[in-house]
């Protein structure tokens, strides 16, 4: 194949500006041809979501199937996926199907609507924290899945001690502009351009799903945590503040 394939698992945002959309918009960006798993719907625009609409857990292993018994994947990602049932069914067919993944541990959505049920976060961290390559969470996730506060680069190592072979502390939240990368023996801290712009819907999607995309590129880890932290910062810098009431969404194809 000369295109890389790249795979997302995650949401549906009616709106466009994140979740499935927005990750494959991500693909096309980077040069990579994208499929998809579509987890959940959801009633979301750019002030909120409105309603969450869970797919069987079956069906969305059928998804998974149909994509790799024909097409493949070089590289995956995953976004929201809403409960423990749809993460087993995932982590059960990505332990067959072992390709190079970035798990983004999509919890609350920006307007504050929960995305990942209370009890699937044990499930999030036990099942596929083990099978990432790599897991990127925003500050505030990190907070959630280390169970403490601390600087990035302690929410790292903690976050590397459940399981996960290397972390990306993401730097849109906090202080620091600083995307801080862990692979278990080195850290890079990575500085990213903010941009004071009211469109950063789907932000963290775009960066995933650009990492995954730069991974499936067969880039080196920190080379992609480069290039997907830049094309998030531009696709901010870029974005769509026409669109909607709320916060705009990000630009990744400009």
């Amino acid at each position: 194949m000369t295109v890389p394939r790249c795979l997302t698992i995650a949401g549906s945002d009616s709106g466009g500006g994140a979740g499935i959309q927005a990750d494959l918009k991500a693909f096309a960006a980077a040069g990579c041809f994208g499929t998809s798993a579509v987890v959940a719907l959801t009633a979301q625009n750019t002030i909120g979501v409105t309603a969450v609409q869970e797919l069987p857990p079956g069906f969305v292993r059928a998804q998974l199937e149909a994509v790799f018994d024909d097409i493949g994947v070089d590289a995956a990602k995953t976004g929201m996926l809403f409960s423990r049932a749809v993460i087993d069914e995932v982590a059960d067919l990505l332990n067959e199907h072992r390709v190079p993944l970035v798990v983004d541990p999509v919890m609350v959505a920006s307007s504050g609507a929960k995305l990942l049920q209370d009890d699937a976060v044990d499930a999030l961290v036990g099942r596929l924290f083990p099978l990432a390559t790599v897991v990127t969470p925003n500050l505030l996730e990190a907070e959630a899945l280390a169970g403490r506060d601390g600087t990035r680069r302690e929410l790292a190592e903690r976050i590397h001690e459940l399981g996960a072979a290397a972390v990306i502390v993401t730097g849109g939240h906090g202080e620091e502009a600083i995307d801080h990368l862990f692979d278990g023996h080195s850290h890079v801290e990575i500085e990213i351009d903010r941009h004071d712009i009211p469109a950063t819907h789907g932000a963290g999607c775009t960066h995933s799903a650009t990492l995954a995309a730069l991974l499936a590129r067969r880039e080196s880890l920190e080379d992609a945590a480069r290039g997907a932290a830049r094309t998030a910062s531009e696709a901010v810098r870029n974005g769509l503040v026409e669109i909607g009431a709320g916060e705009g969404p990000v630009n990744v194809l400009a």
